[in-house]
């Protein structure tokens, strides 16, 4: 079956007629996103997905003003850089600066006595001044069942009216979409299928999603080495859960990978994710953490359905066990040949199996 992805996400250039067809359809109408071929966890219920945003424009009261407005609940500051919004009908989302020693500085009170304390604040206020105009402010979404993550999608378009500002409105606005999917299953050849799917599809999804050269240059989304995509796809790989975790840690200690393990693995063994790397930054949880989308909150032409689909090409190779160990063998055969990597790259096959004609 080919399926109708390449329209999908294509940005910076103008809207024709169709571009504004499609556009519309999504911005205003508001349909329910496509859902991936399984819906449910291996416990019954139903899959839900965790939404970041990244962005900057807007102060941290306008931002939680707009959420609210978009999803009801109360608005609860925590500090000058993190609010939450809680008791939504979604869940409770969480607005933060997306930087580490101002969010301590905001949560701990200033102690001593005069000029000390002055030069404290002044420190911070500037630091702030400062890091406001490169480090982004972060929505982080509850996880969202997969049959109403068009619900955000207010969220989404009051920010745009309000001026928020995403990737392409900077050379150094490396900002990201975040996507963090429950899985349908946590055992290792779940997660395997899961890994397969998504190294045979990444130069399709990279091309597709236009990833912006201020985020391709700095570290956050590196993709997995060679020597690992080689240890992935042989045909006789398939460890137990501990194996598993164990391989990718020994080439992907690192929170900085475009599909980041690491807060699955922590769910699943925290203390063996602690061994490799213990900077207390992995939050473990049940969901693999996609980086690689940009954040396009200025466009009109954008919205979360666009990763979304995208990512959707990977749930439905992950699903397709035929497919997708087909797939595998080829792109192996791809990584084992020099000369075809470099008379021909994987981008065109990559493409052929994320449509569904290969």
């Amino acid at each position: 079956m080919a399926y109708q992805l390449a329209e999908v996400g294509r940005r910076r250039q103008p809207l024709g007629s169709r571009g504004r067809a499609f556009s519309r359809g999504f911005m205003s109408q508001r349909q329910p996103f496509d859902l991936p071929p399984r819906t449910e966890t291996e416990h019954g219920d139903e899959r839900r997905v965790g939404v970041e945003y990244e962005f900057t424009g807007l102060g941290i009261e306008k931002i939680a003003k707009i959420v609210k407005a978009a999803v009801g609940g109360s608005i609860e500051p925590e500090s000058p850089y993190e609010y939450e919004i809680q008791d939504t009908p979604l869940g409770d989302f969480k607005i933060e600066l997306d930087y580490a020693y101002l969010k301590k500085l905001g949560r701990e009170p200033h102690e001593g006595h005069g000029g000390m304390v002055a030069l404290e604040k002044l420190s911070e206020d500037v630091l702030a001044a400062v890091a406001k105009q490169v480090v982004p402010y972060e929505i982080v979404c509850p996880p969202v069942p997969v049959s109403r993550l068009h619900e955000l999608e207010p969220i989404t378009e009051g920010l745009r009216e309000a001026g928020a500002q995403g990737t392409g409105e900077s050379a150094i606005y490396a900002f990201g979409l975040h996507l963090n999917p429950e899985l349908p299953g946590t055992d290792a050849t779940t997660i395997r299928d899961y890994l397969r799917a998504y190294v045979v599809l990444y130069d399709w999804l990279l091309e597709v999603s236009e990833v912006d050269i201020s985020r391709r240059v700095f570290p956050y989304i590196q993709h997995y080495g060679r020597d690992y995509l080689k240890q992935l796809t042989r045909a006789d790989y398939g460890p137990d859960q501990a194996g598993l975790i164990n391989d990718y840690l020994s080439h992907n200690a690192s929170r900085n990978r475009a599909m980041d393990m690491l807060p699955l693995f922590a769910h699943l063994d925290r203390a063996r994710v602690d061994e490799a790397i213990d900077d207390g930054l992995v939050n473990a949880r049940p969901t693999l953490h996609y980086r690689l989308p940009n954040c396009e909150i200025e466009r009109d032409d954008w919205s979360v359905r666009i990763p979304w689909t995208h990512w959707l090409a990977v749930e439905r190779l992950a699903s397709d066990p035929q497919r997708l160990a087909a797939a595998t063998r080829e792109y192996a055969e791809h990584l084992h040949s020099p000369v075809t990597g470099l008379i021909r790259g994987w981008t065109s096959r990559a493409r052929a199996w994320a449509e569904g004609s290969a």
